[in-house]
């Protein structure tokens, strides 16, 4: 025995169901030669050859044909007994003889069978070993049988290969499907394949080509499948590729590509993402693959897959229930990957998960299903107490299933129907007796089967609780019903005929999104609920009436009904939406898609930011624009979900502008490396060289408000000696480098695509204004504040920060604003400065109506100038005073003895009801010189400060005699601290 060898313990290996078939087994062994007499009589040799014999005649007769596999296995551990069984297929001729390359095959498959049944059952391998090796002799075996088929196709004179790499520029992809592309491959499974080609590679005679291709599949099935005295190697299926009913065995990489983008279906989907290229030419495998990734990652959420692949498990069911197999959780006969609580669920619901958000996060896209199920939980899309009753449950089946497979070599998934073959396979998974497994057993299925029951079998009701919705609620025909309108009436709509007649076009089909018969099914179910989550707002027709807008810009309805059905609670929060803030009415209304971001992810601090992935599909996407759009989609769907957490009141106004400036940080660090790389294509880079970008205002300050636009100031640096850039196509000079690669930077970031656009920017705090280059150089800017700078620019430094650039250059620019801020005479004359200022802007800058409570006496800007001028006139001597936040530097101010205290606390106060009014009005109203406001704004405004007042507000008048209070204090201290307004 080999040191690194590991050794087969007796204890681990099950005890021979049948003690006389083990004891044969014995005897034939040691009837090989000395050497496997010697193994036959050792206790290690008694033991596995136990194991095998006494559960599996297919086991039994394989150790005596492979019995030198076996003993290697034994001497030298299963990785290298398993590497030797394989290493012929890399040495062979592929161009040898039909013949003797289908021996050669199946001798390889005999020994790798052997050695991965061994090490199973003896637990030297884990459950992803097994698998992973079961997919590998599939992998190299199919390979092979390619090059070789290859080599022959050339001798024919059909194809232009190489021979040295047949598969390399041959125009043949073979994708592996399923468990085999998943690397999840069983001990008896199928191999399922799809066979595409390019026939524009390697054919000599275009109109040939796909009779060779086919030709060439309809061969590799039959040297895979024909059974010999060698045995066999694999049972293929075909029967994964596209529109298979109509399609030859190989199909060509242009119809493959225009029927996934036209006409695939959602169970396909969930089928590619398992697909790898397995043989030909894998490079041109991942490009189809890539190609065809935006329809299997869909750019939205994907509730509609749910139904679709439930559906598929439904008639599963039904097909079982017909047989007896699987339709309840049984013992005897039970189907173990189709049956209740069985293998198929704990796939589905990874799969389905990974539609769902897959297209969104990159990190879900694991094939495999226990990588899936780890990935999702790592993600917070499952529990984490269910994915890991999933995975266990799946370790626990798909080794039942190897047990099942291993019995008899046939691809079975059914327990035996008998008590003596159900005790064969609770003795082979290692059981002292049937109870013990049986109770196992049925642990696992009922966790599996309640899991996915809460996840794809509940449905909202049909009929309301506690009948809410009485009387009649028909729309079908041209005119109205009288019952149904006083139905209507009832709930509270105004206008029952005209609600009546905006629903009967629903169901007429005149919107795009209830064209199809599915969608206006969904529809018929929903209305109960529909309309009684709108005749709950203040104005119930208008509210509906905005749901119309969406629902008319929707390109297709069946995924948004079919997401509104599976979660009611989806279905109050956009009525209430809708009814509350016209603002994101209209949103929703031009964006559709920002429903998707009702149901993306935690929205508290401690939780996964769905920002965080943006970074990946950034540098995921296949070009810059389709980066662009990969951006512009999840920054919309961010900031809505912001907006609406934030007038639900889920948010406080500190949390959602973090929130908000980690949305657009993350957007803009993504997208500049992007950008660049795309620019030194063209023109290379300049040695050196290096962009950053720097937010100011709100954004610099992480308090970013609803609809705020980015203050940034793009700087740049490089070495002294670089004269020009090199690598690309064009060489530039270092200064005309960067001021053309800057306004690329800025237009990613305000261009609008088919999701809008992501900000508006404002350059006007950079030294020239609006005026002069977009970037700057560092040294420039420097240079600037060292001189030129007024006191007001030195106030916007205070909350400034650089968001994306490389580390080396982001700390210089921390070193060069410092150094700014904290330039001897600037403390002198800041306070002085700061109020002349506010003076100007008062005269020049009134409040445009009473709830502009920024520009307002006492409002948000006198708070700001109190936080910047203060920092300007004391951070020389107390540098710690110093925070881009202006909470944070009210607090430090307050902490090293510049302001008191209590005068900290309440400008903090202040700073916080401010901006939470702020943000609730443009979520509501917008611009309004109007001091009513509407019921559902209100009621929004008054849930968001009663946190901040002490008493809470009971009604708008109450709100506006405490803001005054507010707005009081704020100019005081103003007064007393920075300079006297007049």
């Amino acid at each position: 025995m080999s040191q690194t060898a590991p050794r087969i313990a007796s204890d681990h290996l099950p005890r021979p169901f049948d003690p006389e078939a083990a004891e044969r087994l014995v005897e034939r062994f040691s009837e090989r030669d000395a050497a496997a007499r010697a193994f036959a009589a050792s206790a290690e040799g008694v033991a596995l050859l136990g194991a095998l014999g006494g559960h599996s005649s297919y086991l039994a007769d394989l150790a005596v044909r492979e019995a030198p596999a076996l003993m290697r296995l034994a001497e030298r551990g299963p990785d290298e007994a398993f590497a030797l069984s394989l290493d012929p297929l890399s040495r062979a001729d592929p161009g040898a003889a039909r013949e003797a390359v289908g021996v050669l095959l199946r001798q390889a498959k005999r020994q790798a069978a052997l050695i991965a049944a061994a090490a199973d059952i003896a637990g030297l391998w884990t459950l992803d070993q097994v698998t992973g090796a079961l997919s590998a002799v599939a992998e190299q075996t199919i390979d092979f049988a390619c090059n070789h088929l290859l080599l022959a196709a050339a001798a024919r004179g059909e194809l232009r290969i190489a021979a040295k790499s047949p598969a390399v520029g041959s125009g043949l992809i073979l994708l592996g499907m399923g468990k085999l592309g998943g690397r999840e491959l069983n001990y008896s499974s199928d191999v399922d394949l799809m066979v595409l080609y390019d026939p524009e590679a390697a054919a000599y005679h275009s109109d040939r080509a796909g009779a060779s291709y086919v030709r060439l599949a309809r061969d590799l099935v039959r040297l895979l499948e024909e059974r010999t005295a060698e045995g066999y190697v694999f049972r293929t299926d075909l029967r994964l590729r596209p529109d298979p009913a109509a399609t030859p065995l190989a199909v060509s990489l242009g119809a493959a590509i225009t029927y996934y983008e036209s006409m695939g279906q959602n169970w396909e989907r969930a089928a590619m993402i398992k697909a790898r290229p397995v043989a030909g030419d894998r490079a041109l495998g991942e490009h189809f693959l890539r190609e065809i990734r935006p329809f299997v990652w869909r750019r939205h959420l994907d509730f509609a897959a749910v139904a679709d692949i439930h559906s598929i498990k439904r008639q599963i069911h039904a097909h079982k229930a017909a047989k007896g197999a699987g339709a309840t959780i049984a013992l005897a006969g039970h189907d173990v990957k189709l049956g209740r609580g069985g293998i198929r669920e704990i796939e589905f619901t990874a799969q389905v998960l990974q539609l769902i958000w897959g297209g969104r996060d990159p990190g879900l896209r694991d094939p495999t299903t226990l990588g899936a199920l780890a990935a999702l939980a790592g993600a917070g899309r499952i529990d984490r107490r269910a994915a890991a009753d999933l995975a266990d449950a799946y370790v626990f089946l798909r080794n039942l299933e190897h047990r099942l497979q291993m019995v008899a070599d046939r691809q079975t998934h059914r327990l035996p129907e008998d008590e003596p073959g159900l005790a064969r396979i609770a003795s082979f998974m290692g059981f002292a007796s049937l109870p013990e497994f049986s109770a196992a057993f049925f642990g696992h299925l009922e966790r599996v089967e309640r899991h996915y029951g809460n996840f794809f079998e509940t449905a909202p009701a049909l009929s309301l609780p506690g009948g809410e919705v009485q009387g009649d609620l028909v729309f079908t025909g041209v005119e109205d019903d009288p019952g149904t309108a006083a139905t209507l009436k009832r709930m509270g709509f105004a206008d029952p005929a005209s609600i009546a007649a905006l629903i009967r076009a629903w169901h007429h089909g005149r919107p795009r999104a209830t064209r199809s018969a599915r969608a206006r099914e969904l529809l018929t179910e929903l209305m109960p609920a529909l309309l009684t989550a709108f005749a709950r707002q203040s104005n119930p027709d208008q509210a509906l009436v905005r749901f119309d807008r969406v629902l008319s810009r929707l390109p297709a309805g069946v995924q948004v009904l079919s997401l509104f059905r599976r979660n009611p609670a989806l279905l109050e929060r956009v009525a209430s939406l809708l009814g509350a803030a016209p603002q994101l009415a209209d949103h929703l209304a031009h964006n559709a898609a920002a429903l998707d971001g009702l149901l993306a992810g935690s929205l508290s601090p401690a939780g996964a930011d769905p920002s965080a992935v943006l970074p990946a599909l950034v540098k995921d996407a296949r070009h810059l624009e389709e980066a662009l759009e990969a951006a512009r989609r999840l920054a919309t769907e961010r900031k809505f979900e912001i907006d609406a957490a934030a007038l639900e009141g889920q948010l406080d106004a500190d949390t959602a502008g973090e929130l908000r400036a980690d949305l657009a940080d993350s957007a803009i660090s993504a997208l500049l490396p992007r950008v660049a790389a795309d620019f030194a294509e063209r023109y290379g880079r300049v040695p050196g060289g290096a962009l950053a970008v720097v937010a100011f205002g709100k954004l610099g300050g992480r308090e970013m408000l609803p609809g705020s636009d980015l203050d940034l100031v793009l700087l740049y640096d490089h070495d002294e000696d670089a004269s020009e850039s090199i690598g690309g196509r064009k060489a530039l000079a270092p200064s005309e480098y960067f001021i053309r690669l800057a306004p690329q930077v800025v237009g990613a970031i305000t261009a609008p695509g088919a999701e809008g656009r992501l900000w508006e920017v404002d350059m006007r705090l950079r030294p020239s204004g609006n005026k002069g280059p977009v970037a700057i150089r560092l040294a420039a800017l420097e240079q600037y504040h060292q001189d030129n700078a007024w006191t007001w620019e030195r106030m916007a430094l205070t909350r400034a920060r650089p968001v994306a650039g490389p580390p080396a250059l982001k700390r210089r620019i921390n070193e060069v604003l410092r150094t700014a801020i904290l330039k001897p005479g600037a403390a002198e004359v800041a306070l002085a400065d700061a109020t002349a200022m506010r003076i100007r802007m008062l005269k020049e800058l009134p409040p445009e109506g009473p709830w502009d409570v920024k520009a307002m006496p006492g409002g948000l800007i006198e708070v700001e100038f109190i936080a910047q001028a203060l920092q300007l006139a004391h951070a020389p001597r107390e540098p710690r005073i110093l925070a881009t936040t202006t909470r944070t530097a009210l607090a430090r101010l307050g902490q090293y003895g510049v302001l008191p205290p209590d005068e900290a606390s309440a400008l903090i106060a202040a700073d916080r009801l401010w901006r939470t009014v702020i943000g609730l009005v443009r979520l509501t109203i917008g611009k309004s010189r109007d001091a009513a406001l509407p019921a559902p704004a209100e009621a929004a405004l008054l849930r968001a400060v009663a946190p901040l007042l002490d008493p809470p507000p009971v009604d708008l008048p109450a709100l506006r005699a405490q803001m005054q209070a507010v707005a009081a204090t704020v100019r005081t201290i103003f007064e007393r601290r920075v300079g006297v307004l007049g």
